[in-house]
């Protein structure tokens, strides 16, 4: 009846703590107990306190989705008040449809105080792990994102006759009175708000900005036909009418307003940054930063680029004469006619960058000569605000970035070489918070 009665007070520990009640573990555990779990974390064992064993665990338990611990082959002693228990566990984080599972034995020590069993020791034998084992790190910013709210505000904002939709977001504690500082949040080309751009504007408010992310002309729930037209002289002026816009929001400092760009709008970006007075400082994530010879390398040489080109003249002539537009798929891991082809997860995974807000299946064909011909590698030498570049030998185009970067004529920019793929910059909590951190203390230091 007493090993029962042990194994239900351990088995409702794990229960407990699945279920997120910390009172409830709290209840089985000791004044004091020894806990070791440096098979797993390293370190030294260390006598802690049911309050700071909860409050470990809830620094990162809760950022899973859900928890699932099993246990299994008991076997114990009792002697006098003291029992000791050995057993196996498989404890399986979700996160999304991934998972990260832990296999151990455990050694369990309970003593009887005062007619009930308390946990006085305990300890994880390690046996394995398997899965996404970067998961601890994303529940971790998972539970520190959900303590640190911020408040999205959708908003519209002319740009040029267009009306354009964006998600503001303040900080928490947000008070209109006070000035803050503002980022202006560029993605990918192609790209909506509900992707990497309004991923890092809700993460750089956190750090006590006010972020704008939209749509811009032609993309998402802004105005503009034809619909996904990536168009880059429309998106600059799209930037430069969000940095007039964010000078109307209460409680922004216009002489603060910084940009942050992710891949392609590095390109556009930059050539805000470079004639823009009203821009305080730059930084971008993973720049795509293309020329006349990298565009020749990406798609296909010279006959490749020309055929694009001369496509985007037929559908712009199309388009003015019949209003018909020419859409080719935006991705594909079989059309070679697609603007992206390639199993590229990120835009083809609905927990990643396939949202609903975005087309996987239309990319305006008049989109060619436009982007195929835009260079902006030689505004690097207009560019006379602080700038910070976010990139890695996997990311695309390292040269072009550094290349760009040594251009820059301000005296005061930062080369901040990290690791990662392209797509990792667009969503991986690893990458999004390094980027998010170093941009952030970049952007700080440089505030009137």
């Amino acid at each position: 009846m007493e090993k029962e009665k042990i194994i239900q007070i351990i088995s409702s520990i794990f229960s407990n703590t699945d279920k997120r009640n910390w009172q409830n573990v709290q209840s089985g555990i000791s004044e004091n107990v020894l806990l070791d779990f440096t098979s797993m974390v390293g370190g030294n064992p260390s006598s802690q306190t049911p309050q700071q064993i909860t409050n470990a665990w809830a620094a990162v338990l809760p950022g899973f989705d859900k928890t699932h611990h099993q246990l299994s082959n008991f076997q114990g002693t009792i002697k006098d008040n003291i029992a000791n228990f050995h057993y196996t566990g498989k404890a399986d984080h979700f996160i999304g449809n991934e998972v990260w599972t832990v296999e151990a034995a455990y050694e369990t020590e309970l003593k009887k105080e005062n007619d009930k069993w308390l946990v006085t020791k305990h300890k994880l034998n390690l046996i394995k792990q398997s899965g996404n084992t970067n998961l601890p790190a994303q529940a971790i910013q998972n539970v520190k994102d959900k303590k640190s709210k911020t408040i999205r505000q959708k908003i519209k904002f002319n740009s040029d006759g267009f009306i354009l939709a964006g998600n503001l977001y303040t900080p928490e504690n947000f008070d209109p009175s006070k000035k803050y500082p503002a980022i202006l949040v560029g993605g990918s080309w192609t790209t909506v708000k509900e992707q990497m751009s309004g991923l890092y504007a809700e993460k750089l408010a956190k750090q006590g900005f006010v972020t704008l992310a939209f749509d811009p002309h032609y993309f998402g729930e802004s105005e503009g036909e034809p619909r996904f037209w990536e168009n880059p002289n429309a998106k600059i002026a799209d930037f430069k009418n969000a940095i007039t816009y964010l000078g109307t929001v209460q409680g922004v400092d216009t002489r603060n307003i910084f940009l942050a760009a992710v891949c392609a709008s590095a390109g556009y970006m930059g050539t805000l940054a470079a004639h823009d007075k009203r821009v305080k400082g730059f930084a971008t994530i993973a720049a795509w930063l293309h020329d006349e010879e990298a565009v020749k390398l990406i798609y296909g040489g010279e006959e490749g680029v020309q055929s694009r080109i001369k496509q985007a003249r037929k559908a712009e002539k199309k388009f003015a004469e019949a209003g018909e537009v020419e859409y080719i798929p935006s991705i594909s891991k079989t059309d070679k006619s697609a603007a992206m082809y390639g199993d590229y997860d990120y835009y083809l995974n609905s927990n990643r960058g396939a949202v609903p807000q975005w087309s996987a299946d239309k990319f305006a064909a008049i989109s060619w000569e436009g982007w195929l011909t835009f260079n902006p590698m030689p505004n690097a030498k207009n560019i006379h605000v602080p700038v910070i570049m976010i990139h890695a030998d996997n990311a695309v185009l390292p040269d072009n970035a550094k290349k760009f970067f040594n251009d820059i004529a301000h005296e005061d920019k930062v080369l901040h070489w990290t690791e990662g793929t392209q797509f990792d910059f667009y969503d991986r909590p690893k990458q999004v918070s390094e980027a998010v951190e170093v941009a952030s203390d970049f952007f700080k230091k440089h505030i009137s």
